[in-house]
């Protein structure tokens, strides 16, 4: 076929051509997997679900597939290895996320009580909290007097999402609870109304749920093959949350709802303009993040 005729005048398989003419991250990450993944060779088929600590040795198996010298081409190897790498990383969070959402908030469960009871800490510092179950809840975005219930649909992914947000982008998160409390005056048919903005948490839970989609359809691949050297972890897709509550905040702003009864269209929008950006092959939603305690690259 083709292949054969463009090895044949070029001297160089696929996979050598995507590594060569490609930059590292999405580009040639997205590009190789789908060489592998359309592949008529079951060895090449099989690489993209094998274990992290076997991506070295499938990646020798396929250059002596492909009858590559190793050591004429070193690069290759190491170019092939950070995007398998990509790939199967890419597939591990997936099934950790999914594992988070899937496990129920238990309130007999020490270590979630204790999440929850630091996510009040984090965002309410100054005001203690008059018990387990209790109204006060509602002042950082709960919609009764047990966060509980709102966890079902997102489970303890919401939950870790939120303190992640709490803890590691506190200034940002502060702001952002304080800008939701206050209420906003419009007119309306020249009558002054009362609008409040959205609940901080439930909007939490809501991104998630955003940023989950977006993982699971692999539309987050571009965004995670840019900014993630080799294998993508939990860290990156809650930095991908932050940077995604930050942006829906501004975005909820611009939009100017006349009331919370607009917030499935605002964030319908907002997930639409996200999906746009993610169709750039050289999309990083969040390189600015790299500053921070992950020290990741933009490549």
């Amino acid at each position: 076929g083709l292949k054969f005729v463009v090895r044949k005048f070029t001297g160089r398989c696929e996979l050598q051509r995507i590594c060569y003419n490609n930059k590292h991250g999405a580009r040639r990450t997205l590009k190789i997997e789908s060489s592998m993944r359309y592949s008529k060779n079951e060895l090449l088929q099989s690489a993209l679900s094998v274990h992290p600590d076997k991506v070295e040795k499938t990646i020798d198996d396929i250059m002596a597939l492909k009858k590559i010298n190793p050591d004429t081409n070193p690069q290759l190897g190491i170019s092939l290895q950070a995007s398998l790498l990509q790939i199967v990383g890419y597939r591990s969070l997936v099934s950790e996320v999914e594992k988070l959402r899937r496990e129920p908030y238990d309130c007999d469960n020490t270590e979630h009580e204790e999440m929850l009871m630091k996510l009040w800490k984090e965002l309410r510092p100054d005001t203690p909290l008059t018990g387990r179950i209790s109204k006060q809840w509602c002042e950082i975005g709960f919609q009764g007097s047990d966060p509980k219930t709102d966890f079902r649909g997102m489970g303890l992914l919401g939950l870790h999402n939120l303190l992640y947000f709490a803890e590691h982008d506190k200034a940002t998160a502060l702001q952002m609870l304080h800008d939701s409390l206050q209420p906003k005056h419009k007119y309306v048919h020249l009558f002054l109304r009362l609008t409040l903005n959205y609940s901080f948490a439930i909007v939490g839970i809501n991104i998630t749920d955003l940023a989950y989609s977006l993982l699971v359809s692999g539309a987050l691949k571009t965004h995670l093959y840019n900014v993630a050297p080799e294998m993508p972890s939990l860290l990156h897709f809650q930095q991908t949350f932050c940077y995604l509550m930050q942006e829906f905040h501004r975005f909820w702003i611009e939009e100017d709802p006349s009331d919370i009864m607009e917030f499935n269209r605002v964030r319908s929008k907002f997930h639409r303009r996200i999906l746009r950006q993610l169709k750039n092959p050289d999309m990083a939603l969040c390189p600015h993040f790299s500053a921070s305690d992950l020290h990741l690259v933009n490549l």
